[in-house]
């Protein structure tokens, strides 16, 4: 059915804390990944793209933070994160967008994948047209 008024403002809460607690872990973690690298150890591939990231939400969370501060901004949110969709740290994003996101980056290499088949084929015609 449909959610009251007031737990859908529960729910928005529940959202936001856990996003910061997801942001918070993430940072104390690439905070010793950052003391290893000063300390000479080397960071595999995948603590690499961690730290990265991590430091790309830190980065986010200052013009996102703006909106949670100032009084009544909070409404003008979904219109900024039409604007820009990528303004939102990775943390605070929901399971439906994640999904999109993926279902979007399917969609590009299957056009890539069916695209290089295709030209491959036609190379190949054009090979045993030559050769013959």
């Amino acid at each position: 059915g449909k959610k009251s008024l007031r737990q859908k403002v529960v729910d928005e809460l529940k959202h936001y804390y856990n996003g910061f607690h997801l942001l918070w872990t993430d940072t104390k973690v690439a905070a010793r990944m950052v003391w290893r690298l000063l300390h000479g150890q080397v960071l595999t591939r995948r603590e690499r793209r961690r730290l990265l990231r991590t430091c790309a939400d830190l980065f986010r969370l200052v013009p996102f933070l703006v909106f949670v501060i100032v009084p009544f901004m909070e409404f003008l949110l979904p219109v900024f994160l039409k604007l820009f969709p990528q303004m939102l740290p990775s943390t605070f994003e929901t399971e439906s967008k994640r999904e999109e996101k993926l279902k979007k980056k399917l969609n590009a290499r299957l056009e890539l994948a069916k695209f290089l088949r295709e030209t491959i084929a036609e190379m190949a015609k054009r090979n045993k047209a030559d050769s013959g």
